[in-house]
């Protein structure tokens, strides 16, 4: 399941998921605006910033990152992205704060010594999402956060449905949306209409599994595979952005795969002038 996609989906619908994991949210929260920045000249894409309001009182900026496999560079990336943001921000933000969202404490870094004054400096938190215990017990958001982790089949289905069962109760449609999102990515070998007799849903209410299926699946694809691409080959020209814009989404998949081999461009470009053209 492409994680990174779901909590892009968390994140830009419900920016308030953030400061439910930080222990002195900003006065003004609910106006925080979430946004995937580029920084210019650079090959660095940040996935997570949180900007605040143009009224705030202090104007705190907030990075996060969501990690769910081993990464030796996580740290190096992270606090080089978000230093270099505030370099190119320096007048717009008094202060900033990290948070780095782990399925598990495994998939920290091997090494942090390098980094121990940043991550115990109070403005770094590391949260671990099998340590939050059951998701029937959290906030509906951080209870989506928790499915996305759960890896029984059962579980899943069970804690779905309870999911489901309280976004009616508070008429919450976009959870509702994305715990059905979350469950497409999860068994994406079921038909719409398996998924839908799994979670007691209606029929007549798929709106939310044709978008995964069809527009959440592509554009999900397409943003993690760009993502990645940056980080193997570094910024991407106009022309080959232009093809990659075009592939299906079977196609964004294998190019998923087999951008882990790619050290330059030239790599991505033969491997587009592969590809059939539509």
């Amino acid at each position: 399941m492409r994680r990174d996609t779901i909590f892009y989906k968390l994140f830009k619908q419900f920016p308030l998921l953030l400061f439910e994991l930080v222990d002195e949210p900003p006065p003004e929260a609910e106006n925080y605006q979430f946004e995937s920045v580029e920084v210019k000249e650079t090959a660095f894409r940040i996935d997570g910033v949180f900007l605040p309001p143009a009224n705030a009182v202090t104007k705190t900026v907030f990075f996060a990152e969501v990690q769910f496999q081993k990464d030796d560079e996580l740290y190096h990336r992270f606090f080089s992205e978000l230093f270099l943001f505030l370099y190119r921000h320096s007048i717009r933000y008094d202060d900033w704060f990290g948070v780095l969202i782990f399925g598990s404490r495994s998939l920290e870094p091997t090494s942090s010594m390098i980094h121990r004054a940043l991550l115990e400096s109070g403005q770094v938190r590391r949260v671990y999402l099998d340590e939050l215990g059951d998701l029937r017990q959290q906030p509906l958001g951080l209870g989506l956060m928790l499915l996305t982790n759960v890896t029984s089949e059962t579980e899943a289905v069970e804690g779905a449905r309870f999911l489901l069962e309280q976004a009616r109760q508070q008429s919450e449609q976009a959870i509702i949306d994305l715990v059905t999102t979350i469950l497409v990515y999860k068994f994406s070998n079921l038909s719409r209409e398996e998924i839908a007799a799994m979670l007691g849903l209606n029929l007549e209410e798929p709106r939310a599994i044709l978008e995964a299926k069809e527009e959440g699946k592509v554009e999900g694809e397409r943003t993690i595979v760009l993502r990645l691409l940056n980080r193997r080959v570094g910024n991407i020209p106009d022309a080959l952005l232009s093809q990659i814009q075009g592939l299906s989404v079977e196609q964004l998949e294998a190019l998923g795969d087999a951008l882990l081999d790619f050290s330059t461009l030239a790599d991505l470009e033969g491997w587009l002038q592969g590809q059939p053209r539509g």
